[in-house]
């Protein structure tokens, strides 16, 4: 009996051996494992690189690669993924001579798969071995497409308010022996100047909370002073147009953050609001906590926005409908600055909309400690509560009140 329990056991160990080899060699058919050509010191080195890192031997096959290597696409399957990378590495081994070069790939070979940018260097090595350095330039790309793309959209929208005015005031030099039309052309130039200095507020304005050293002073706040203030410096226009401001929901909140920003956001969202609102309809201000969040709702009456521009209303110089801003004097920054203003204070803004419905616009800011969900007084009973919905259009509560 011993003998056979001996066997047994020289058996299951040996299965035991067995079935740990064969792992082994199914974990080196995996991306995260090196190969064991591989000295100790190398792969030291190599992990301790900060670039993207590939080890290829004599015959092209992947010896050690970091992590990132795969997740970004340039190895699969134990090789690289880019003909040009493997041109580049042919080369390398043909002369001898460190070379570098700017790949711009896709992640994937799905159709329609982000590009990365890198820059990379490719070195040979004894043996036949090559060393390949990747740095991910993606972001640092993308950042620069952004600048880019702000300094064409800030030549183009101060092109028109200054061309206007050049082309009013050589206009009204001509017209200097009828009084009456020079009136009329300096009308003209006095709101082509009013846009345009909006204009340079709020570039100026969204580039300072852009900035990566914006330093913001931050207060026990009360949302209800923030409210009321920026209703009052929209009051005089909604009443020309007869359109009913109502505010309302729970009082009593307060925020940790910085008083003007906080005013400004709101009274953004608020002229968002009337620039699309009809004369004789209602723009309703609704406040509510949640989950330790002040919820600021702004809700008008206006067309609505149809889904494929509910993701983009937020972007720098962005219009849905770019014939009614410029007309009522909308500079395309507004809300742009509201997202970052929110941002700034740890919070967000959302939006719920459908075409013909109107537009709800949530600013959701974290509430000052010591202050809770209690409710607190109630203010104007006709107010819908606050509603969040995400940028994609889904909504918690997708009929407010209006």
């Amino acid at each position: 009996m011993p003998l056979v329990v001996g066997l047994v056991g020289l058996l299951v160990g040996a299965a035991a051996g067995l079935a740990f080899r064969w792992s082994e060699r199914s974990h080196a058919r995996e991306p995260e494992v090196s190969a064991p050509a591989v000295s100790d010191d190398v792969a030291a080195l190599l992990s301790a690189l900060r670039s993207t890192s590939v080890l290829l031997g004599s015959g092209g096959e992947v010896l050690r690669a970091t992590p990132d290597a795969y997740t970004t696409g340039l190895v699969r399957n134990g090789r690289l993924t880019h003909t040009t990378l493997n041109d580049l590495v042919t080369a390398v081994r043909a002369d001898g001579q460190i070379r570098d070069e700017h790949l711009d790939v896709p992640r994937s070979a799905v159709p329609g798969a982000d590009r990365l940018s890198f820059e990379v260097r490719v070195a040979p090595l004894a043996g036949g071995r090559v060393l390949l350095l990747a740095d991910d330039q993606t972001a640092q790309r993308r950042l620069e497409e952004v600048r880019r793309d702000f300094v064409a959209n800030v030549s183009h929208e101060l092109k028109t308010p200054v061309g206007a005015i050049a082309l009013l005031a050589e206009t009204a030099a001509d017209a200097a022996e009828d009084p009456e039309l020079v009136r009329r052309f300096a009308a003209k130039m006095q709101r082509e100047a009013v846009r345009l200095s909006a204009l340079v507020k709020e570039i100026i304005e969204l580039s300072r909370l852009q900035a990566p050293d914006n330093e913001v002073d931050f207060v026990d706040v009360s949302v209800d002073t923030v409210v009321a203030e920026a209703v009052d410096r929209i009051r005089v226009e909604a009443e020309s147009r007869d359109i009913t401001v109502v505010v309302g929901g729970t009082g009593g909140l307060r925020v940790f953050g910085d008083h003007s920003l906080l005013v400004t956001a709101v009274r953004n969202l608020l002229d968002n609001a009337l620039r699309y609102s009809e004369n004789g309809t209602r723009v309703s201000v609704g406040v509510r906590p949640r989950d330790g969040i002040a919820e600021i709702a702004v809700v008008d009456q206006g067309p609505g926005i149809s889904s494929e521009n509910i993701g983009r209303v937020f972007e720098r110089f962005f219009r849905v409908d770019p014939a009614r801003s410029r007309e009522t004097g909308g500079t395309g920054l507004g809300l742009s600055i509201v997202k970052h203003v929110a941002q700034n204070h740890g919070g967000e803004v959302t939006l719920w909309s459908a075409p013909g419905r109107g537009s709800t616009f949530t600013l959701r800011i974290p509430q000052a400690e010591d202050h809770g969900d209690g409710p607190g007084p109630s203010r104007d009973e006709q107010a819908p509560p606050a509603s969040a919905a995400g940028a994609g259009g889904e909504s918690r509560d997708p009929h407010p009140a209006r």
